[in-house]
C-alpha cells in the first residue's frame, strides 16, 4: 500500500470562467468537471490532455490567493513550437528560455499570475 501518483491539486484563480477558458483555449488543456458543488461554490476541473494529473480552479480557499502560486511545471515536447503559438495567443514571457542538464525551460503566468514553468525534458539521457 501506498502513495501511487498526484490525482489533483487545487490553483487559486479571481475567476473560474476566465480561467477555466485560459487553460482549455489557451494552453490546451481539456475539461473534467465543471459543476456546481454547493452553494455559491463550482468544482472546474482541467488537466492536459491524456494526462492524469488534474488542477481544480479554485475561488473558495481564504488562505491561498490567487495569484501567489509559483511552480506549477507543465511539459511540453517541443518548447519552442509552444512559445510560439502561446505568444501568439498572448502570453507573455518576461524571461529567455533557460538550459539546464535535465532540458531546457522558460516561465509565464496565468490571468491571475500564477507562475507557471513550460519544460521541455531532454529525454535523450544526458
Amino acid at each position: 500500500m501506498g502513495i501511487t501518483g498526484v490525482q489533483l491539486f487545487s490553483l487559486p484563480v479571481t475567476d473560474q470562467d476566465r480561467a477555466r477558458d485560459f487553460y482549455l483555449d489557451v494552453l490546451g488543456f481539456e475539461l473534467v468537471n465543471d459543476m456546481p458543488m454547493g452553494p455559491g461554490m463550482r468544482w472546474v476541473q482541467v488537466r492536459p490532455p491524456g494526462g492524469f494529473t488534474s488542477i481544480t480552479l479554485v475561488t473558495w480557499f481564504e488562505s491561498m490567493p490567487a495569484g501567489q502560486t509559483r511552480g506549477t511545471v507543465l511539459e511540453s515536447d517541443d518548447l519552442d513550437a509552444d512559445i510560439t503559438r502561446l505568444r501568439g495567443l498572448g502570453v507573455e514571457f518576461p524571461d529567455e528560455v533557460e538550459s539546464a542538464p535535465w532540458g531546457r525551460f522558460v516561465t509565464c503566468a496565468d490571468p491571475d499570475g500564477n507562475g507557471l514553468v513550460l519544460q521541455e525534458t531532454d529525454t535523450r539521457g544526458s
